[in-house]
């Protein structure tokens, strides 16, 4: 065998290893979801009841959420126990990406992997809970003041959760902003110079991704979210900075 044909089944075979660890890497993960599903659906009538509340107390007296279809009620159960066992599962997700990126990084990088997680973590779950106090209120309260004598607010269970899991999701994915500039700045990708170079780009790209995740066409709402990306967007440049100056240090 020629050196040229040994590398390249040494590459394959690497190849092939990575394959398999991912796989394994993603069947654990649904498996931790699988049972952060299972620990929410025993309480699965706290969680909708909690997750209810900001759409009922914009209601009128005696109106609640409806399901028109005998299975509605059954398959949305479903919907939000899968969502909770995801918000649940999610350290133990975030700590696989991590194990299955770190052997590419150097030394002195893999050594971020226990604030990787836990600030992963709890960006992720502080961004659906900045999204349920902080804009559900706003949010439903502007969409219910369309009901009148003339149309009234029949919401579906269905329709409301559907809306409700987007929005915990969306929240909690844009705020992982800061997780992943600094992910960006340790293989070399950005840095501090950069983002502040391009601030004015990524004002844009913000308000487009609160326009597109807010429910509401109102410039209120779309603040909410928008507000806090950009504050997040300013703690990822110092964070960034702060890399850049201890690499440079450790070069």
């Amino acid at each position: 065998m020629t050196s040229n044909e040994k590398g390249v089944n040494e590459a394959e075979l690497s190849l092939t290893e990575h394959l398999a660890e991912l796989r394994t890497r993603l069947i654990r993960s649904v498996v931790a979801v699988a049972v952060g599903f299972c620990i929410s659906y025993a309480f699965i009538r706290p969680i909708f009841a909690f997750l209810s509340l900001p759409l009922l107390q914009v209601l009128p007296p005696g109106t609640s959420l409806i399901f028109t279809s005998y299975p509605e009620a059954f398959f949305t159960y479903l919907k939000l126990a899968l969502t909770a066992g995801l918000f649940l599962a999610s350290p133990f997700i975030l700590h696989e990406i991590w194990a299955f990126i770190a052997p590419g990084l150097y030394p002195h990088e893999r050594k971020w992997a226990l604030p990787f997680i836990f600030f992963s973590s709890l960006f992720f779950i502080g961004g659906a809970i900045f999204g349920y106090f902080a804009v559900f209120p706003a949010a439903f309260s502007f969409l219910a003041s369309y009901a009148g004598a003339d149309l009234k607010l029949l919401p579906s269970v269905s329709e409301y959760f559907s809306l409700t899991i987007k929005l915990l999701l969306g929240f909690g994915a844009a705020f992982e902003l800061p997780i992943f500039m600094v992910f960006m700045a340790l293989v070399g990708i950005i840095d501090a110079k950069m983002l502040r170079k391009n601030r004015k780009y990524a004002l844009l790209i913000i308000f487009i991704i609160a326009a597109v995740i807010t429910p509401t066409p109102d410039v209120v709402n779309q603040c909410l979210l928008a507000g806090p990306l950009l504050i997040l967007y300013e703690i990822s440049i110092i964070l960034v900075a702060l890399i850049g100056k201890r690499t440079r240090h450790q070069g």
